[in-house]
């Protein structure tokens, strides 16, 4: 059977390209989304399958979005059919895994989920990395034919497609992070996944001092750019996973997961003197210094809201503002403001 090749320019040697490119979309360890679930609905009934997925190839880990006919939500990388999908360009294709020597004695083959046969597409971003597979299983041998094949390429496609629309409608125009509404929604997953594992977790929100004075005196255009220079000091001063989203204006905020709050308070340092360390020439030929004021606030309680914690930072920040701008406070819990607490 001739197999449907994946249209577009494929990278194949790049993880940390194709790391990179995964996690740009900040879906990894997210809850159900209906698009994702309705596509692999569809694979279900249409390739008659028992087992299908939406995989995404994490460093280490086999992470599923939507599934179906599994139990478990992610598996190890290492015995992942999906990662031998994602080391060629065109669909795998497994009519009998147990008489395949690639597969043969996979755990996942001798054992549950007793994979037999499997076809897995790859899912190619926009820039060509393969960050994971639309795949469906059955637990006897079978070959699939060429239009189920082209059915999953369809589906493929689907799928990144939803990706992109998700990232486009949660990043920031100007910036590229996170947008607040996105931002706000991402937190709330992150409490109820630390209420379940019971983790810790941290967020620091922070403004730009004076934002108002640099741009009445040199325009937005170059206050545009002073926000843009803030966001990419941040970046390149926290740890993968954080996540950085824009409230509005010059306020931004951070979210450190698993993240203890002297964890917290050390990252958002990084992050105040790296903006510190920001210079920028002005239009008229003045240099330009950039400082930012932070307020830090930890999941004290999983009963506390987005808004709560958001709350408890802003109080933390009102204090950096009026105790003289470019510096950090923390979060004091008090019992007339979270009764609860006390």
């Amino acid at each position: 059977m001739k197999e449907t090749p994946v249209l577009g320019r494929v990278k194949l040697n790049d993880e940390p390209g194709r790391l990179a490119a995964l996690y740009r979309y900040q879906v990894l360890d997210t809850g159900p989304e209906r698009p994702f679930e309705t596509v692999v609905s569809l694979i279900e009934d249409l390739l008659e399958t028992p087992i299908c997925a939406v995989n995404l190839l994490d460093a280490d880990r086999q992470w599923f979005k939507a599934r179906r006919g599994l139990d478990v939500c992610e598996t190890a990388r290492d015995i992942a059919f999906c990662n031998q999908t994602i080391k060629q360009a065109e669909p795998l294709i497994v009519p009998d895994a147990a008489a395949d020597p690639r597969f043969a004695e996979n755990s996942m083959v001798t054992g549950e989920p007793h994979i037999r046969a499997y076809a897995g597409v790859p899912l190619v971003s926009p820039d060509g990395y393969q960050i994971g597979t639309l795949c469906a299983i059955d637990t006897k041998p079978r070959d699939f034919a060429e239009h189920e094949i082209k059915l999953l390429t369809k589906c493929a496609k689907l799928v990144v497609d939803e990706l992109e629309l998700r990232l486009q409608a949660g990043t920031d125009e100007l910036t590229g992070v996170m947008s607040r509404r996105y931002w706000m929604m991402t937190v709330q997953e992150e409490i109820q996944r630390a209420a379940r594992n019971a983790n810790l977790l941290s967020i620091a929100m922070f403004d730009i001092d004076k934002f108002k004075r640099i741009n009445d005196t040199y325009g937005h255009a170059f206050g545009d750019l002073v926000i843009k220079s803030v966001v990419n000091a941040c970046l390149e001063h926290v740890r993968a996973g954080s996540k950085l989203g824009r409230l509005g204006g010059e306020e931004f905020v951070l979210l450190f997961t698993e993240c203890a709050l002297d964890q917290a308070v050390v990252a958002a340092e990084r992050c105040r003197r790296a903006i510190e360390d920001i210079r920028l020439t002005a239009p008229n030929g003045d240099e330009v210094r950039v400082t930012a004021s932070f307020g830090v606030a930890p999941l004290f309680s999983y009963s506390l809201s987005s808004d709560d914690l958001i709350e408890l930072a802003d109080r933390a920040l009102y204090r950096a503002k009026h105790a003289g701008r470019n510096r950090l406070e923390v979060g004091q819990v008090a019992a007339n403001i979270y009764p609860d607490s006390a």
